[in-house]
């Protein structure tokens, strides 16, 4: 096992990465820029190395400032949280180069599963069940693309080879605007992703965002901790996270399940990951696999049992998966609702001193997050600030267990979106369960008419 191992990320993703290496026994190095100088995590670190200015590009994003910080500390590995470049392959390559190695995926996975089409190819030959579209990049003959269109049907979305977080994408409903948001989205990659292709998807109406979390070794051992319903979106970025997904059939969720931990095994995939997919009418279609651990984590955490990040360490330090997939059991529901500092009206963001920060506690209840009162919420990056998690033997205890870690939640000193979630959580529709990925901000139309 490690001895040290360097966090290059910050926020609360930091904070539970150093919590799992403190229960392991590791040493954690926290690298941070000069913002986030009284961050808790700062604070409780064996190590912390300032690696540059608050811009992220200069910080978080520098990978020679990272390795550097792990060389000077003797660290032996380096765990990229989420975000910033923990999906980036150069950055797995340079990290293994120098010597250490990285909490995560081998490079070679990262950049088959992080460009879309590449991602959609290994699937398709792994049996992973796609939705309908065009077989790589879209082609610059304007007859071929509206021919793949029309073998498609109509409505389609244009995507990005290499987006992500829900930018890059255009919906058609004509052939007459079809060829104007190729070009668009092409130069709209192209400036944001660096890489202009796109390729072309059948659009479904009204699908419900489903992923399965995957871990794998590196002995081809691979097992599915079952799923996830992301659906409750706002412009693609998730809001409240449950599991297991309401109202699907088991025997739906098992058998899309053995087929990602085989695919996982075919691509010689190692450590977490998450199979993203859109399900309508009872099919499930691939959009795009997460080579990370994700914000979500905890609920599938909570069902399980099962610690991911800690699994992601003993994984990277070679050891092999510890359970078997007849052995991961389901056991009741969970439920995460982000927050984030933020207008809950106008989602513009809030950065600025906590006045007054009082988590809720009881059976259940678990809060993930690095603020305190009278931290200081930088503005320089993402607006979330914590996660509430809440656990119930049935979907019906954890939402009333959720209501009440709601009502008790107070933070003062800036906005959260903490009103919004504490109506989500009486909505009638979301209490019915099986809500889709367009639903939440339908809602948000209606309420601020």
């Amino acid at each position: 096992m490690f001895k040290k191992i360097l966090i290059a990320n910050r926020g609360e993703i930091a904070l539970r990465v150093q919590r799992a290496c403190r229960e392991m026994g590791i040493k954690a190095v926290m690298v941070y820029s000069e913002a986030d100088r009284d961050a808790k995590y700062v604070k409780l670190a064996d190590e912390a190395v300032c690696i540059g200015p608050a811009p992220s590009a200069q910080s978080y994003l520098s990978m020679p400032a990272i390795i550097s910080a792990a060389e000077v500390t003797d660290a032996e590995a380096i765990h990229p949280g989420y975000g910033f470049l923990s999906e980036n392959a150069d950055f797995a390559e340079r990290v293994e180069k120098s010597g250490f190695v990285f909490i995560g995926p081998t490079p070679e996975s990262i950049r088959i599963m992080g460009d879309k089409v590449s991602a959609k190819q290994a699937m398709i030959r792994a049996g992973v069940p796609c939705v309908p579209g065009s077989e790589g990049a879209l082609p610059d003959d304007p007859a071929t693309i509206k021919r793949i269109a029309k073998s498609i049907g109509y409505p389609v979305i244009i995507k990005a080879a290499g987006g992500g977080g829900g930018r890059g994408m255009r919906v058609v409903h004509t052939e007459a605007a079809l060829l104007h948001a190729v070009q668009t989205t092409k130069a709209e990659a192209g400036a944001a992703f660096g890489n202009p292709e796109v390729y072309m998807e059948k659009f479904l109406q009204n699908p419900r965002h489903i992923e399965i979390q995957v871990l794998a070794d590196n002995y081809r051992n691979a097992v599915y901790l079952y799923e996830r319903d992301c659906s409750m979106q706002r412009r693609h970025q998730k809001v409240i996270e449950e599991a297991p997904a309401p109202g699907i059939p088991r025997r739906l969720i098992e058998k899309i399940g053995e087929r990602c931990a085989a695919a996982c095994k075919k691509i010689g995939y190692r450590g977490a990951g998450t199979f993203e997919f859109l399900y309508e009418n009872g099919e499930f279609y691939f959009i795009e696999m997460n080579t990370r651990v994700q914000v979500e984590h905890p609920v599938t955490e909570a069902i399980t049992g099962i610690d991911i990040v800690r699994t992601q360490i003993a994984v990277a330090a070679g050891e092999k998966l510890p359970f078997t997939q007849r052995q991961i059991q389901v056991r009741g529901h969970a439920i995460e609702c982000r927050i984030n500092a933020e207008d809950p009206y106008k989602f513009t963001p809030s950065p600025g001193r906590v006045t007054t920060w009082h988590m809720p506690g009881g059976p259940g209840i678990r809060v993930d997050s690095h603020v305190y009162a009278n931290y200081m919420v930088p503005p320089n990056y993402d607006s979330m600030i914590g996660k509430l998690i809440a656990h119930g033997d049935t979907r019906e205890q954890a939402l009333a267990r959720m209501r009440t870690a709601l009502a008790e939640t107070a933070i003062e000193g800036i906005k959260t979106n903490v009103p919004l979630h504490r109506e989500l959580m009486v909505d009638a529709n979301f209490e019915a369960g099986g809500t889709n990925i367009h639903y939440l901000e339908s809602w948000l139309e209606q309420r601020d008419r």
